[in-house]
């Protein structure tokens, strides 16, 4: 089911009737009602069916949107259902690998679990840092700021959001960025944004609120300037996606000559080379991007990557978004040379032995995580289409009083007898 498909075409706006015989509150309108009296006052009992029928068609016009709201309700509740046995059945299954997997794996899970480790190590070194200061808050103090804006927002941080297979490419990637990119805090919203840091009346920091208060709770004064990268503002990548392959990498054209053949000691390109935690493929923003396509598009464009130095300078012609190489060649831009060598303090993380887990794996790992983005629309749709029924079947509710109050006034000129004007009865000549 695509997610064009799982949207409800439900439109609150087009179901509003006006009826001016009504006010906004479902009331009879006063100005019908004293017209209505004036007119059976007159004894036009024929004006008084005829407003009959506009409450009676006021009604029925409401019993309608109730049952469109109550239709709408068992069609969601229908599909959640079914995401529910979905997302039941990929756990399962998701078990059963994790029972056959082996100890080779295991091993390989937890020597690259302390390669993970060594970079946290190096990130709470710089304890001061916003990075340093999130992912303290995150690991130690999560029951106490789960519920806190400038927190529950934030994804994480560049260096712990994709790993790399070979350690010297991490070592490259994470050179071509800069410490300060590395460290860069990762939230998924512009309101997660404003936040982390909020401002008094003459502009300057409000160190009591957001990460400056944060840190300070915990003993880590927040000083220094420090990147956001919100994920809301970003452009995603808009092209399409490697046929089958379960880490979701981009379909990028590779550079050519004019003969068509792609230059020696091609490698690939950066943004395709970071591994994804499967949880963070899908939907890590609201509108259903996944971090390769917002994150890491934004941070390596069409980066790419070649066996040496020499090849790179060769290539020069078809570089459009920069390039390294595996020897340490660095260009930042088109016309940008980064020489000589830099001691890289924080790297991505080694991909660890999931790797060698069956492709299936990953592929329901991907599926669960679609599976409940798509539950948790249905159940945003569900609260939305319970609101509206609620209110309709008040509305409804207050017609249905008013036109009984009608039927009761109005049969009181229309059963009573008529006399001629000056209040004396006509008596019939004989």
């Amino acid at each position: 089911m695509s997610k064009d498909n799982d949207k409800l075409p439900i439109s609150p706006k087009a179901l509003v009737v006006h009826d001016p015989s009504l006010n906004q509150g479902g009331q009879i309108n006063s100005c019908v009602f004293a017209g209505n009296r004036d007119t059976m006052q007159n004894g036009t009992a024929e004006a008084v069916v005829c407003n009959s029928k506009k409450l009676e068609d006021a009604m029925q016009e409401s019993g309608l949107k109730i049952k469109h709201h109550e239709d709408n309700i068992k069609f969601l509740k229908a599909q959640k259902n079914r995401l529910d046995d979905s997302i039941l059945d990929i756990r399962v299954a998701l078990g059963k690998i994790h029972s056959a997997s082996g100890t080779d794996s295991e091993n390989k899970e937890s020597s690259n679990g302390r390669n993970e480790e060594e970079i946290i190590e190096q990130i709470l070194r710089h304890d001061k840092s916003a990075a340093g200061i999130c992912f303290q808050l995150k690991t130690n103090h999560e029951t106490q700021i789960s519920h806190l804006p400038s927190m529950k927002d934030v994804m994480g941080i560049v260096a712990l959001l994709g790993k790399v297979d070979d350690d010297n490419l991490s070592r490259l990637l994470s050179d071509y960025l800069g410490l300060e990119t590395m460290l860069a805090v990762v939230c998924k919203t512009h309101d997660g944004l404003k936040a982390l840091e909020t401002y008094d009346k003459e502009g300057f920091i409000n160190k009591s609120s957001g990460l400056h208060g944060l840190g300070a709770s915990i003993g880590r004064a927040l000083d220094d300037r420090f990147l956001v990268i919100c994920l809301g503002n970003l452009r995603p990548y808009a092209g399409e996606f490697i046929a089958d392959d379960p880490q979701r990498r981009l379909d990028l054209m590779k550079p050519r000559w004019d003969n068509g053949e792609t230059p020696p000691g091609f490698l690939g390109f950066a943004v395709n080379m970071i591994n994804i935690d499967p949880a963070n493929l899908y939907c890590a923003t609201s509108s259903g991007h996944g971090l390769r396509e917002t994150l890491f598009y934004k941070l390596f464009s069409r980066l790419q990557v070649y066996k040496t130095r020499a090849d790179m300078l060769q290539a020069l012609r078809v570089i459009t978004d920069g390039a390294i190489s595996l020897d340490g060649g660095i260009i930042k831009n088109d016309g940008v040379f980064a020489l000589g060598k830099r001691e890289v303090e924080i790297k991505f993380p080694k991909s660890s032995g999931r790797s060698n887990l069956p492709k299936n794996y990953f592929d329901n790992e991907s599926r669960m995580k679609e599976l409940k983005w798509k539950r948790a629309r249905f159940v945003e749709d569900l609260q939305r289409e319970q609101t509206l029924l609620d209110h309709a079947k008040f509305n409804f509710e207050i017609k249905k009083q008013e036109f009984v109050k009608f039927l009761a006034h109005s049969s009181s000129y229309v059963t009573a007898p008529q006399f001629p004007a000056g209040g004396e009865r006509s008596t019939p000549i004989s």
